[in-house]
């Protein structure tokens, strides 16, 4: 294993290693404006939510590494306490990339990265029209982690007003993940495509599951499971009897794999169900098999 201690390299060097490692990062790309009226647009990716109640949003804008300077966003925030935070989706993606050039504070991003300002509703900074979502918000506190270069500057800000474009919900006024289309920060310059990406993965929130800790020694020891695929079997409340898991098999194509096959072969056709997400039907060939 490869150790680290921060204290004994480069603040550059060590940021490599964070965002290469912490990822992919959402995107908040951050319009301001100066108490003089100066608009400005950056994106940064020490970003997230923190709270629904109230809807709380946080992102960090670092202090140059090299000359430990504050960027144009963090004054503009302490000067007026307003921000909208816009989404950013893979339609966007290298304008987006284009406006985090180190413009000077009288240059309009909006302008340079071919971008429409709308006006706001609740704040004064400008949505990004083309966002797919854009979020008005009050700062409601700055909080600065240290006074080098590199160091973070947290900006708290709650949510008071969202614009979602129409073209990315449903008809029940869900969010079209697929459609919106996300990106997300890597390190270096790589970005990644949430779309692209995107999985299901089943969550035990109406029933506790029964943990892999309980779990049969003859599947939890298994040379073909991996630690998801014991993950996937231990998120159901139960097993199913060895009555339901027989009846099934029974009236089931695996009557005859369970009857004919080595018990490597018969965790490889459960680890295929698994990975349909087919964890019922993977756990009574596993009953009927362990039980006979």
């Amino acid at each position: 294993m490869f150790t680290i201690t921060p204290s004994e390299i480069s603040t550059q060097k060590l940021y490599g290693f964070l965002v290469s490692t912490i990822g992919p990062r959402p995107i908040a790309f951050a319009s301001t404006i100066s108490k003089t009226g100066e608009v400005n647009l950056a994106p940064f990716s020490f970003f997230n939510m923190v709270s629904a109640n109230p809807p709380t949003l946080m992102f960090s804008p670092l202090s140059r590494i090299a000359d430990n300077t504050e960027k144009d966003t963090l004054k503009n925030i302490k000067e007026t306490q307003e921000v909208v935070i816009n989404m950013v989706n893979y339609a966007m993606v290298h304008q987006m990339s284009l406006s985090s050039c180190n413009f000077a504070p009288t240059v309009n991003e909006f302008e340079k990265a071919g971008f429409s300002m709308e006006a706001s509703e609740e704040v004064k900074p400008y949505r990004v029209k083309e966002a797919p979502v854009q979020l008005e918000c009050k700062v409601s506190n700055v909080v600065n982690l240290g006074s080098h270069g590199g160091a973070g500057n947290i900006v708290i800000c709650e949510v008071v007003k969202i614009h979602i474009a129409e073209a990315f919900l449903t008809a029940d006024e869900k969010i079209d993940q697929h459609k919106l289309d996300l990106v997300a920060r890597m390190g270096g310059n790589w970005y990644t495509r949430a779309k692209e990406g995107m999985f299901e993965l089943p969550k035990p929130i109406s029933a506790i599951g029964m943990g892999i800790d309980i779990l049969p020694e003859g599947i939890k020891n298994s040379t073909v499971f991996t630690g998801n695929n014991l993950g996937q079997l231990a998120s159901l409340e139960k097993m199913p009897s060895l009555q339901d898991a027989t009846d099934f098999i029974e009236n089931s194509e695996f009557k005859d794999l369970i009857e004919n096959r080595s018990t490597v072969q018969i965790h490889q056709k459960v680890q295929e169900l698994l990975q349909d997400n087919d964890v019922e039907k993977a756990w009574n060939i596993l009953v009927a098999y362990h039980k006979k």
